[in-house]
């Protein structure tokens, strides 16, 4: 829908009007007018100046009136879009050790290694969380913040989709992680404190113990939700003697990350292919669902350049207008009769100076 903000600016429209009614005769007294010969007010002195005139007092004109549109704020107001209430503050704590590139997951019928699985399930699930605030906290042997926490879901499925296995090192600082995780939520509000920590290993690096961590994280409240990735059973190729299956996953800490999600009111779950993954992220939208419409607004797009351009353009075109020819001469010059007092002789159809109007009056 198309609308001024401030119709009511639309008042000054009659303003030039008002200036010519007003100042043109205070200005004509006070200054002396020229005038002009008898002998020459039967031409029409203005007919090569007026249609110029003319022309040039319409541009002025629709240049301001297209000001005084600008000035008055058109707009264009979208349809309704309901705004959500503030949600969870969200924080989302990726394991990128070495490990995580162990290629035991698939997607699509191809092998992906856990990382890869991670990137494509928990950006799914990031799209999905509409209210929150989301944080991205990947860690290796320490643990990084790349995305505090933001109302920008796209910014977040950016940067897990950037990252990559070993950017913060080959070992797993699981107590480190979940200490930046609960320093970065402790000033939000109680209820909405929530992390999810997903790892495939056990904590082998960084100064914060996992279980000062969960005392931590108790202490100031913050929900977490565990998730142990890795399959259970993984073909490998050893050369000459064939091939084995191994337990890929055999590292996983799984009494920890069970003790930290029961402690702290969240819930631990296990990963060992994709499906399960995505079950996982679903059931985690069920535990902490996401919140429900509020507030409705409704987009603004400003359009008060395009009249603004147009009355900028209008008088450049005035300004440069006498740089060009004019189709109409400024001066004519006039045949005079043959009466034998100037025969053949033409005069140009100028002003005489005002020391020829002195001598003309002496004469």
């Amino acid at each position: 829908m198309f609308e001024f903000a401030w119709p009511w600016l639309f008042v000054l429209l009659p303003l030039p009007w008002f200036a010519a009614r007003v100042l043109k005769p205070a200005m004509a007294d006070a200054g002396a007018a020229l005038r002009l010969p008898i002998a020459l007010a039967g031409f029409d002195l203005a007919g090569g100046a007026a249609p110029v005139a003319r022309w040039k007092r319409a541009l002025a004109l629709l240049a301001w009136a297209l000001l005084v549109a600008a000035a008055a704020r058109p707009q264009w107001i979208g349809e309704p879009i309901d705004l959500a209430r503030s949600g969870r503050d969200l924080m989302l704590l990726v394991d990128a050790s070495g490990s995580m590139d162990t290629p035991d997951m698939r997607i699509g019928g191809q092998e992906v290694t856990r990382y890869g699985a991670v990137k494509a399930i928990a950006g799914d699930f990031v799209k999905r969380r509409v209210g929150d605030r989301l944080g991205l906290i990947v860690f290796g042997s320490q643990a990084y913040l790349l995305t505090p926490l933001t109302f920008d879901r796209d910014t977040v499925g950016k940067q897990l989709a950037e990252s990559a296995v070993g950017l913060p090192g080959r070992e797993t600082a699981i107590g480190d992680a979940v200490g930046l995780a609960v320093k970065r939520l402790r000033e939000r509000p109680e209820d909405q404190r929530v992390a999810i920590l997903l790892t495939d290993g056990v904590n082998d690096a960084g100064e914060l113990d996992p279980a000062k961590a969960i005392d931590l994280a108790m202490t100031e409240k913050v929900k977490i939700y565990t998730i142990g990735i890795g399959a259970e059973a993984m073909r490998v190729n050893d050369g000459f003697f064939g091939s084995r299956v191994v337990n890929p996953s055999a590292e996983i800490d799984e009494k920890m990350l069970a003790e930290m999600a029961q402690k702290t009111g969240g819930r631990y779950f296990r990963a060992r292919d994709t499906a399960e993954l995505a079950q996982i992220y679903r059931d985690i939208d069920q535990l902490e669902p996401g919140v429900d419409k509020g507030q409705q607004f409704r987009p603004i797009d400003e359009l008060f350049h395009w009249p603004l351009a147009a009355a900028l353009l209008l008088a450049l075109l005035g300004a440069f207008a006498p740089l060009f020819p004019s189709p109409v001469g400024r001066s004519r010059e006039i045949s005079a009769p043959d009466d034998g007092s100037a025969i053949g002789r033409t005069f140009p159809l100028t002003e005489p100076s005002p020391h020829a109007l002195s001598r003309r009056e002496r004469g």
